[in-house]
């Protein structure tokens, strides 16, 4: 039987500054890791689950999704909505600076209806796939309905905190919202920088609080590599020959350490899988490079 998994999030449209001109694209941390895992694992059936609107850029973020192999049926389409949208700006030594605008997203009504909230549409996948974006964006009962659903739901939950403190309203959420879904979570995918800011600890500190985590899964540590959680894994990562960009290092491997998961390798392999796919990554620019 066909895996289906559904990667959850908000995809937006991205501005990269080119002097006084703009290329646009299409972004989002749940949707590079959806791209990357079909990628590299496409026997298995991957969808992306967002709300987007009815305008022109909506339509053109459902065909880049649409484009790349990943499934689009369970986009809801809110008439009068539009997409997020940001702007990557670079200074002359390379450094790269943000701006969003995403505060009206369609994004923000996921799982939301007239008569309250509904996250049933998750019960056809097998893997659920989400992110502290993900949840971040949405208002606090919207993400304590869906983390009662998943209580008893028996789809196998995966979850990288990627923690963004300016969509949260305060730390003290983002951390109740991302311990709940670290007890629920099968496969964990922390960053050892995000859990640090998140939890105000030391590397030591998540290092130990993670390997107490009941599933399996990485700690992401950059050209360090992986950490096991779960099963003990001891073998050396060659870091990247040249780092052009860094981003979607995390988002990519994520995707690569799913699909050897999730298609039968061992722990061992998909370290090592996620590991490889993200240092191809950081060696060119964009969060989704050539096939």
């Amino acid at each position: 039987m066909t895996l289906r998994v559904a990667c959850i999030g908000e995809a937006m449209i991205e501005l990269s500054m080119q002097g006084e001109m703009a290329k646009v694209g299409v972004a989002g941390d749940t949707l590079n890791t959806a791209i990357y895992l079909n990628r590299c694992a496409p026997s298995l059936t991957v969808d992306y689950v967002t709300c987007l609107g009815d305008d022109p850029f909506s339509a053109q973020i459902r065909d880049f999704i649409a484009a790349q192999g990943i499934g689009t049926d369970a986009i809801r389409t809110i008439p009068g909505k539009s997409p997020g949208l940001y702007a990557i700006t670079t200074t002359e030594d390379g450094e790269r600076s943000f701006t969003y605008w995403r505060s009206a997203a369609a994004a923000r009504d996921l799982f939301q209806t007239d008569g309250g909230y509904d996250v049933s549409p998750l019960a056809d996948y097998d893997v659920l796939y989400l992110s502290g974006i993900s949840l971040a964006i949405l208002p606090q009962p919207v993400r304590l309905a869906l983390i009662d659903w998943l209580k008893d739901a028996p789809q196998k939950l995966v979850y990288d905190s990627n923690y963004r403190p300016r969509l949260w309203e305060d730390q003290t959420t983002a951390q109740e919202i991302t311990r709940a879904m670290w007890a629920r979570a099968d496969i964990a995918l922390p960053s050892i920088d995000d859990e640090m800011a998140l939890f105000s600890e030391t590397e030591a500190q998540v290092t130990a609080r993670v390997q107490s985590y009941p599933g399996t899964g990485a700690l992401k540590r950059g050209a360090t590599g992986p950490l096991s959680l779960g099963d003990p894994v001891t073998q050396t990562y060659l870091p990247a020959e040249a780092v052009i960009d860094t981003t979607a290092a995390g988002d990519s491997f994520n995707g690569g350490y799913l699909a050897a998961l999730l298609t039968g390798q061992s722990q061992v392999e998909a370290l090592m899988a996620g590991h490889a796919c993200a240092a191809r990554v950081v060696q060119h620019r964009g969060a989704i490079i050539p096939e």
